[in-house]
């Protein structure tokens, strides 16, 4: 197993040896980089304030998404292409076509937030050229502006794309070169740490496994979406940490006629589509869960493994008669997912367990599903009451 983490800081290679295992992304950008520009506002993945850009390769090519940097471990950018307000730039090293709009809509007030807004805009420009207006405001849900100046970073949103493809010509080839270098980098298993505090990042089950049998009491997570704030609010430091990340096993998602199988490394973001096309309900259930940082970060698995009570997919993935894969040292068994939640807080994980994917079936052509969510405002906030019915015609 590597000893250390290596990644793509712009287009400077970082190798770090070891460190504090519970370091976020944020405090080594602002601590160790010194670069101010990415904000610490909520250091709970609320406010949008931190918002990096992570790359990760998929074949020749890489998929970048925005990311709350207050809760992101160092470690797990791991293999990753980072970056920040700093490295966003034009195709004439001057201003970036977000930017250039931001400024042109004068879309900031007091400047605090301005750099996540501008990363979060900068995902979507990405994705997509030209945005509607939902999009934009679906991408920008997980960040907030104290001073109410919405309006001009909307039309700033607006004006991001036609102004851009210069600097989309020129984006292009460093993200091809980030490719390159971390071609094979996200399949190795490493492990991160100081003082006898580690994080391990195994690259199979079969090294899980061993993990989770020589380290019953460690921490495993995949997004950090909320070990995260166990580390930024309670101050827990856990002695081991467990990233299932790097495990292609748990990030696979099979679709077949009868039923959706995700794996329980999957995040919100890359498992919508296919759950959309399973029930459309679902679709606008995610689009309520936290922001496109969140969604990029959290896992199916994870929100189910950790069984919060304001979890919001397992209301709806109960109703639609999901079924949990557990494995742990004694093999694997299938359980429905309404009897691994036993009460508050308590979830029906043998020692040494883990979540290793959920299957939902297909609802049949009789079939009709509905979610609601009702929460203090539309956007990125936990449910005073999330409700899930099925109904059989």
């Amino acid at each position: 197993m590597r000893q250390g983490v290596r990644f793509l800081f712009g287009e400077d290679w970082r190798e770090i040896a070891g460190g504090d295992p519970t370091m976020t992304a944020l405090d080594w950008i602002r601590l160790v980089e010194r670069r101010s520009g990415t904000k610490e506002g909520c250091a709970e993945g609320d406010c949008g304030a931190c918002t990096i850009l992570v790359g990760a390769p998929h074949g020749a090519a890489m998929r970048y998404a925005p990311v709350d940097a207050c809760i992101r471990p160092l470690a797990t950018l791991d293999g990753c292409h980072v970056l920040t307000v700093e490295h966003l730039r034009g195709a004439d090293g001057g201003a970036h076509a977000v930017q250039r709009a931001m400024v042109e809509t004068h879309a900031t007030q007091c400047g605090f937030c301005t750099p996540g807004f501008v990363m979060s805009l900068a995902a979507l420009w990405l994705e997509n050229p030209a945005p509607d207006d939902a999009a934009i405001e679906e991408a920008l849900q997980g960040n907030l502006c104290r001073c109410t100046g919405y309006a001009p970073i909307l039309e700033a949103g607006r004006r991001m794309g036609p102004s851009g493809d210069a600097d989309r010509a020129a984006f292009t080839p460093m993200a091809a070169r980030a490719a390159q270098r971390l071609a094979g980098a996200a399949q190795e298993s490493f492990c991160f740490g100081a003082e006898g505090r580690m994080l391990y990042a195994p690259a199979s089950l079969d090294e899980l496994d061993a993990l989770c049998a020589a380290h019953p009491g460690a921490t495993l997570f995949a997004g950090a979406t909320d070990v995260g704030l166990w580390i930024t609010k309670r101050l827990d430091r856990p002695e081991t940490l467990i990233w299932l990340g790097r495990l292609a096993a748990l990030r696979a998602i099979d679709e077949s006629p009868q039923a959706l199988t995700l794996g329980a490394a999957v995040t919100y973001a890359e498992a919508r589509p296919a759950l959309a096309r399973l029930a459309p309900a679902l679709d606008s259930l995610i689009a309520r869960i936290g922001g496109a940082q969140v969604r990029a970060m959290g896992t199916i698995g994870g929100n189910i493994a950790n069984g919060s009570p304001i979890g919001d997919m397992p209301p709806a993935l109960i109703a639609l008669d999901a079924r949990l894969t557990l494995r742990g040292a004694r093999g694997r068994r299938t359980i429905a997912l309404e009897d691994f939640f036993l009460a508050y807080g308590r979830q029906g994980r043998a020692a040494g367990e883990f979540v290793e994917s959920v299957t939902i079936p297909a609802p049949g052509p009789n079939d009709l599903l509905r979610v609601w969510k009702i929460s203090k405002r539309r956007d990125e906030d936990i449910s005073s009451l999330c409700a899930a019915f099925r109904l059989t015609r």
